[in-house]
């Protein structure tokens, strides 16, 4: 008979919400951050207000889908729609994680150079054999414990706003009195940040880790399980997602807030990468935001790289119904670790190749920009659909939560093709 479960501290508790959302800000999301502070001031810093509970739903959404049925969006995806849609959208996301991947490397070697002068491409190659090396070869149970050690690197934006010089009255006004204007400037920078924000490879990264969390823990998936251990199982989830959402957008409201009183402040409107955006901080904020701006650079990074190459290979494995998933050793997932190292090599070899990593991310986020309605949309009809989710369907107020998600990225997606 199965042992019941120990009470779970809070950390513990914590986990693939957490993950998920520390990994969404990644060295070019904080590139993205960095331009809109320096760009706008405190003029967009209203959109983290208003983009957490959209994330937050659509995350938590998708949480569900793998924690009551056991399998992943694209396993899913297979199951119950036509595979033409399923190979579409995994081959649009293996595209732009990919590009994310060179981009996020990238930054993190040109972020290592700035602290210890060095070669750029051999930095952002290390980088990305080191997250190979601890995604293939360290336990599940220490790499998802690595993984939630490591969004302490984020608190490194917290320390910057401490050392700038914030006017705080301002910047909480421009927090819950929105302004916006219509032009192509305005409308490209909301883009950016939900494109930034709202990412497909998170919908498939924490789905997964709610069925490896499973796997971890001995438990099964929550349509055949115990209501009483149901209910539990979701509250576990709306908190972790709850504070691993709130987390990432706090700290990107913080890197806003410190490029808008540093940079923009100071008349630097244009910010090409997050490392760009380390090195203007020194003779404005001095060496030690400086310091901590790169550390955060590289701390995401390390924690994003595996979460991009994570999902990709996720996705890909359950489309061809191959053996996936960190728990499984290298030699009984060999194809999933393989799309783990094939996608991080792609993201190396695009620095080697002179690819502009800024038109990368833009390629990226129309890739994603693109991706995501659509997608969207099939996760909402899966998590309606009673043939897949049992009795567990989502409730009215989540529904509601992820189809106004679902809606503000089509319009998101329209705004970005517009302009």
């Amino acid at each position: 008979m199965t042992q019941p479960e120990q009470p779970r501290s809070a950390f513990e508790v914590l986990g693939p919400g957490l993950v998920t959302g520390a990994a969404d800000d990644d060295p070019s999301g904080i590139g993205t951050y960095s331009q809109v502070g320096a760009q706008f001031g405190y003029g967009m810093a209203w959109t983290m207000f208003f983009g957490f509970p959209l994330l937050a739903s659509i995350q938590a959404i998708c949480a569900r889908i793998g924690a009551t049925t056991g399998k992943g969006i694209a396993r899913n995806l297979r199951q119950h729609y036509p595979l033409a849609v399923l190979r579409v959208v995994v081959v649009l996301l293996l595209i732009a994680n990919v590009i994310n991947l060179g981009a996020d490397l990238g930054a993190m070697g040109a972020a290592l150079a700035l602290l210890l002068p060095g070669p750029v491409l051999g930095y952002t190659a290390a980088f990305g054999v080191v997250s190979v090396l601890l995604e293939v070869f360290v336990s599940y149970n220490r790499y998802a414990s690595i993984l939630k050690w490591a969004t302490l690197s984020l608190f490194a934006y917290v320390g910057v706003v401490f050392v700038a010089d914030v006017p705080v009255g301002e910047a909480l006004r421009a927090l819950v009195m929105p302004s916006f204007t219509f032009d192509r400037e305005h409308a490209m920078a909301l883009v950016a940040v939900f494109g930034t924000t709202i990412s497909p490879y998170l919908f498939f990264w924490q789905a997964g880790q709610e069925v490896e969390e499973q796997h971890r823990r001995h438990i099964k998936p929550l349509h055949v399980s115990p209501r009483s251990k149901a209910v539990a199982e979701l509250k576990r989830i709306r908190t972790d997602t709850l504070v691993g959402m709130g987390i990432s957008h706090l700290v990107a409201l913080f890197i806003i807030v410190a490029t808008a009183a540093t940079l923009h402040a100071n008349g630097v409107r244009d910010i090409t990468s997050a490392a760009q955006a380390a090195e203007a901080l020194r003779p404005i904020a001095g060496d030690l935001a400086f310091a901590l701006f790169a550390i955060g650079i590289i701390g995401t990074g390390l924690l994003a790289v595996p979460i991009l190459a994570g999902s990709a290979a996720y996705a890909v494995s359950e489309t061809f119904g191959w053996a996936e998933g960190l728990d499984r050793k290298p030699r009984e997932a060999k194809a999933f670790y393989g799309v783990i190292a094939f996608a991080t090599a792609g993201g190396v070899a695009l620095n080697f190749i002179g690819i502009d990593p800024m038109k990368a991310l833009y390629w990226a986020a129309v890739v994603n920009g693109l991706l995501a309605p659509p997608l969207m949309v099939v996760t909402m009809l899966i998590a309606q659909n009673r043939k897949v989710m049992g009795k567990l369907v989502i409730s009215r107020a989540l529904a509601f939560g992820g189809w106004l998600s679902t809606a503000v990225m089509w319009i998101v997606a329209g705004v970005f093709l517009l302009s």
